[in-house]
């Protein structure tokens, strides 16, 4: 019995270090996530700037052979 109550122990501890990586990793991605959104953002803005700034030329034209 003793032995069973040992395993089950051995096991519940293994299962939260692993879940404790498994949050770390979560908490890291959204991290990632969070700051390739602003890039995205900014980047949008950039574009969008470039756009206004063109005179008269539009950038998402279709080649004449479409």
């Amino acid at each position: 019995m003793e032995d069973k109550i040992v395993d089950i122990e051995t096991r519940l501890a293994f299962q939260d270090d692993t879940i404790q990586q498994l949050s770390d990793i979560i908490y890291r991605q959204q991290q990632q996530i969070d700051q390739l959104d602003k890039t995205v953002k900014m980047l949008v803005e950039r574009m969008q700037d470039v756009m206004h700034a063109l005179p008269g030329k539009i950038v998402d034209e279709k080649p004449p052979h479409y």
